[in-house]
């Protein structure tokens, strides 16, 4: 799921290409999901774009936004498998695929808009999964922050740095008793911090992702602030280009799970390991990462692809707490453990005679959903 550099890379060329250029077409799919799911329509969007001069292009956490010559301003959430493509700029993902003709407009388009500038510029928004979405917001372009549903995430690590201090940093974290992995990944906490990005923060912290929250010392927190920045900030400098990325990153070693003759350890010979908890995975490299308190009880390790439980390896809770629920996710990002899910869930059927059936899953954000397998593009 495209996080925070993966927008910021976004947003990095639709200012270089769109701001200051009047849409002079806009084509929108009536998707039901893209679209319907945060109360627009694709007849809306092209009414609302069309004819309008982009003056600005902004950003928070895994989302971003257009900011047009008169309201409504588009709102933009990737999902899983959504992305912005600029035809003719190099907007590959952060793990690029082999270069091959481009083809015009991309598959699974949800939008397409052409500027009536000479040369024109061509852009379109493209999902697979359909998990993306695009919201019109009516507001004064100064406000847009302060909208729905905006204004219900957590600060942004590269843009809110006189709010996300070390203090509001340990206040956060002593007033929850979850995982320091899901408040990490938790969008209402801090916006833009997704699966790999949290991971990385961790391994340079030095902090095991099932800790509790409430159990780091000063010091611990100190340095998870310190992580989180230089992490967040250097990976949105780089616009999300891997190729980029210091060596010593995890990022650049952490790929190969489940995959055969896989290289399982880091260049100095750590050894390299996946935990799932609730449906989320996280790279952890036992040497470095250290366990100084009390973890979740329903840690998973997972080896070559296959899960075994902890066991006594994962410390047990104090019982002075009990622990709470899940925190809230972003919708998209929910649909990611139902994803996870899946593929473990397809892993046991080939091993059966009968197909194993998805079973339906509580997403964090209490709505019910069915997992289903992703469609080759």
């Amino acid at each position: 799921m495209p996080e925070i550099a993966e927008v910021a890379r976004i947003v990095h060329f639709m200012k270089k290409s769109l701001v200051g250029k009047t849409l002079a077409t806009v084509k929108a799919i009536d998707d039901t999901n893209v679209f319907g799911k945060v109360g627009t329509s694709g007849a809306e969007f092209q009414d609302a774009l069309t004819g309008k001069k982009v003056l600005d292009a902004g950003r928070q956490g895994k989302y971003f936004w257009l900011i047009m010559s008169s309201p409504p301003h588009p709102v933009f959430h990737l999902g899983m498998t959504g992305w912005i493509y600029i035809r003719g700029e190099p907007l590959a993902h952060y793990r690029p695929k082999e270069e091959e003709e481009e083809k015009w407009p991309p598959k699974y388009w949800k939008f397409i808009l052409e500027t009536d500038s000479k040369p024109k510029v061509e852009a379109a928004f493209a999902d697979a999964r359909r998990f993306g979405r695009i919201r019109l917001v009516n507001c004064a372009a100064e406000n847009i922050r302060k909208t729905t549903p905006l204004k219900e995430n957590g600060p942004d690590p590269t843009i809110d740095t006189n709010i996300l201090t070390e203090g509001w940093l340990e206040q956060k974290m002593k007033s929850k008793h979850v995982p320091v992995k899901a408040l990490l990944l938790d969008q209402a906490n801090i916006s833009g911090i997704g699966n790999w990005v949290g991971d990385e923060i961790l391994y340079n912290a030095k902090l095991h992702p099932e800790q509790y929250s409430d159990t780091f010392s000063s010091a611990q927190v100190k340095q998870l602030h310190k992580s989180i920045l230089y992490i967040c900030q250097t990976a949105v400098d780089f616009l999300a280009d891997s190729s980029k990325f210091p060596e010593e990153w995890l990022f650049k070693h952490r790929w190969g799970k489940g995959k055969k003759d896989s290289v399982a350890t880091l260049p100095n010979g750590a050894k390299i390991t996946f935990l799932t908890v609730g449906g989320r995975t996280s790279c952890v490299i036992p040497s470095v990462q250290k366990k100084t308190g009390a973890v979740a009880g329903d840690v998973k390790e997972v080896e070559n692809g296959d899960e075994k439980p902890a066991g006594k390896k994962a410390a047990k809770s104090n019982g002075t707490k009990k622990r709470k629920d899940a925190p809230k996710v972003e919708e998209s990002d929910a649909e990611e453990q139902v994803e996870e899910t899946t593929k473990k869930l397809k892993g046991t059927s080939r091993a059966s005679t009968k197909p194993a059936k998805v079973k339906e899953e509580i997403v964090a954000s209490g709505r019910r959903r069915s997992g289903r397998g992703r469609p080759k593009v």
